[in-house]
């Protein structure tokens, strides 16, 4: 009896071995198997980083508004300080980040226009996110006005008051 179960056992081995064949004869060939009518070479090896250049980041440009020139966003969105950030930090989160969304960046910041690129920079949010900064002032948008429009300049909400932004990076007048 011993004999007939190892028989048994090697005979269910043979056959899964041939089941995986199977199997991998209908597979699609892998990535790494170059079609055979294309050579067999292997590219020269490269960085990463010096292959791939750096992501382009949220733009920051200039406009005239009925304060002066100002920061903008391509599209014609105003872009807001709120004064009540004094360490550089952002403070608007929960119903004052909905009211007025940071200006998020995924790369480095990119400056047209009068935009001192030396000005631009980030600081990491607390939920990882990314805002852009001018100046050392955390940048946000107001959720409701459309490119073009500048309806909350020196507007008094959240605990402090949001004011457009100059090129130079002070609050406009």
């Amino acid at each position: 009896m011993n004999g007939m179960g190892v028989g048994r056992r090697w005979a269910a081995a043979v056959l899964v071995v041939a089941g995986l064949c199977a199997c991998a004869d209908d597979q699609e060939p892998s990535v790494s198997s170059p079609p055979s009518s294309m050579p067999s070479t292997t590219p020269p090896a490269t960085s990463a980083a010096a292959s791939v250049p750096p992501e382009p980041g949220t733009t920051v440009t200039t406009g005239e508004s009925e304060f002066g020139v100002m920061l903008f966003d391509p599209s014609g969105q105003a872009m807001y300080l709120f004064d009540k950030e004094t360490a550089g930090a952002p403070d608007c989160y929960g119903d004052c980040a909905t009211d007025w969304p940071p200006v998020l960046t995924d790369g480095a910041p990119q400056a047209t226009g009068n935009v001192r690129t030396d000005l631009l920079g980030t600081v990491p949010r607390d939920d990882g996110s990314t805002q852009l900064t001018y100046a050392g002032h955390p940048l946000y948008f107001y959720a409701h006005e459309g490119p073009g429009e500048v309806l909350c300049h020196d507007v008094v909400e959240y605990g402090g008051t949001w004011l457009v932004v100059t090129p130079v990076g002070s609050p406009a007048a």
